[in-house]
């Protein structure tokens, strides 16, 4: 089979949560809370991907990524776009992205720097179902109260512009100069592409996919362009093996893929649409 199943890791976040999913199970009570769960390959290597589970009790820091010419003009691999599609939110949780009207460089430091930002911050009330692409520029901050799957590129670079005082550093000056303080615009809409096939968002450094329902083939990807295949909900098969919430399958080759009728599969890739993913 040329698919294989990603490791999970877990990691501690002052913002994380003792309650997390059934795939996963709880956090022992007394123990640091979990704020991510990442998707690893096992073999090592440098992924073009990096899926995430996300758990938040807090308000995470109003932040920024660069895109791929700051980034590599600061000496870093690369940029630094993100998705993310909410599994559950709590009464009254929110996402923040983009602010509600535009600043100029020299407002966006002022306001992080005595806190207004946090008021100017467009915060949007939080569904399940509701998924957002954040393109490297995007100031943006998640809300409490939420459970989520992120895609994003494999870069680990944040810069914070606000931290509601916690004791953790800040980045004024690279954050502002990456920053696009502007309102949020979605690249793309949303679409159906075939039956039980969406496109959640493509035009950006990846696509992200939703599969529903019944479907059988196999799926079609080249070492060069994997796939990335994230089992939300239902029944399926990859290969031999089961497809579950929970687990995250990096696919390289051609691989046998059954879904049931009650499955929901997010199915991600870098670069641009391939409408050519099952035979």
């Amino acid at each position: 089979m040329s698919a294989i199943r990603l490791t999970r890791r877990r990691v501690e976040k002052v913002w994380g949560r003792h309650d997390l999913l059934p795939a996963f199970g709880a956090v022992p009570h007394g123990a640091p809370p979990v704020g991510e769960i990442w998707f690893e390959d096992p073999r090592g290597g440098d992924a073009a991907l990096l899926v995430k589970y996300l758990f938040t009790s807090e308000r995470l820091s109003i932040q920024v990524h660069p895109d791929e010419q700051a980034a590599r003009a600061r000496g870093e691999k690369g940029g630094k776009d993100e998705a993310w599609l909410v599994l559950d939110a709590e009464p009254g949780a929110t996402i923040g992205i983009g602010v509600r009207e535009p600043l100029d460089k020299p407002a966006l430091r002022d306001a992080a720097c005595d806190g207004t930002l946090e008021q100017l911050i467009d915060w949007r009330p939080a569904e399940v179902g509701d998924h957002y692409y954040s393109p490297a520029g995007t100031i943006h901050a998640l809300g409490a109260g939420l459970k989520l799957i992120e895609v994003q590129q494999n870069v680990d670079l944040t810069y914070r512009l606000f931290d509601y005082g916690r004791p953790r550093a800040l980045h004024l000056d690279d954050a502002v100069a990456v920053a696009d303080p502007a309102p949020y615009r979605e690249p793309t809409r949303s679409y159906r592409l075939a039956p039980g096939r969406e496109i959640l968002t493509e035009g950006g450094k990846f696509v992200l996919e939703r599969w529903t329902g019944e479907a059988s083939g196999r799926m079609l990807a080249a070492s060069a362009e994997p796939l990335w295949l994230i089992p939300v909900g239902g029944e399926g098969r990859l290969g031999d093996a089961a497809l579950e919430a929970g687990d995250v399958w990096l696919v390289e080759g051609q691989t046998a893929l059954a879904l049931g009728g009650e499955a929901t599969l997010l199915v991600a890739y870098p670069g641009g649409l391939r409408e050519d993913l099952l035979g």
